[in-house]
């Protein structure tokens, strides 16, 4: 069901390296190739992960001892620590149970190196803007609704996961998660290209926490069949709805910076996100 595969999905990462800039102590990262700009000259935004997690198990921010903050050349390599640990795991659908310890592991060092839980009201802005999903703990359970209830991969249904986004305007409260699907069709007919969008509002809860609550999904066919109208899913009645499937979501972010977000969810899902 579309609902769960947005709340839930990842998107892949780049074969290039991760490096940090020369010189720099910043902690942001670029990739080793094609750093800098675009064809045409435009800038690209440098690429960040985040990490947001709901209530996460045995986060010891003590762990840092003074409570001071982390050298940032040691973040920036605990960053490439972890998107090295990620990477690979087709968002996480091919992690095995090593490959989801060492994923965790590499995600709880950066955290306490950052220096201690993130202050949203403090950070609000670097919410902002469009992050792709690399990896998430909840794929390997093999379906796209991770934790929660959705459609299986492989062999029994015919869809294939695209990349994963979340949207975020921290003016507007609007909280996307966009998923890009292939579904198939029978021979002779192309594959079906649909780009589904799970609008949410959200709140901020404590310090370091969000509450996602949700509003519709839209669908949206590309390629050949791009000129249809976007389509609004009907929403599943209150009373007919599944306990698991309440419309709302919380979770919190366990690291943030400009271009890297971490976040834990109710559930206990890992989820890593580099900004697009």
């Amino acid at each position: 069901m579309a609902v769960a595969v947005a709340s839930s999905c990842c998107a892949s990462t780049s074969a290039r390296p991760l490096v940090p800039p020369a010189g720099s102590r910043s902690g942001k990262l670029r990739w080793a190739s094609g750093l800098g700009r675009r064809s045409g000259g435009k800038k690209r935004r440098l690429l960040s992960i985040s990490a947001t997690a709901a209530a996460p198990s045995g986060v010891d921010y003590a762990d840092t001892g003074t409570g001071a903050t982390a050298d940032d050349d040691a973040v920036a390599s605990l960053k490439i620590k972890l998107l090295s640990a990620v990477s690979g795991l087709n968002r996480g659908l091919a992690a095995s149970q090593e490959d989801l310890d060492r994923a965790d592991t590499a995600a709880r060092e950066l955290e306490v190196a950052a220096g201690g839980p993130i202050d949203l009201e403090r950070d609000l802005d670097k919410l902002q803007g469009r992050w792709r999903l690399v990896y998430s703990s909840a794929f390997s359970s093999r379906t796209l609704g991770g934790s929660r209830p959705g459609p299986p991969t492989g062999r029994l249904l015919p869809i294939t996961l695209g990349q994963v986004f979340q949207r975020i305007d921290v003016v507007s409260k609007d909280f996307d998660n966009i998923v890009e699907l292939e579904l198939g069709a029978p021979w002779p007919l192309p594959p079906v290209e649909l780009t589904a969008t799970l609008a949410h509002k959200f709140e901020i809860i404590g310090t370091s926490s969000i509450k996602i609550t949700f509003d519709k999904t839209t669908v949206k066919t590309k390629g050949n069949l791009s000129q249809l109208p976007s389509l609004e899913v009907p929403r599943i009645p209150d009373n007919l709805r599944p306990p698991s499937n309440t419309g709302s979501g919380e979770f919190e972010v366990t690291y943030l910076d400009g271009d890297t977000r971490i976040t834990r969810g109710d559930r206990g899902e890992l989820r890593v996100f580099v900004i697009s």
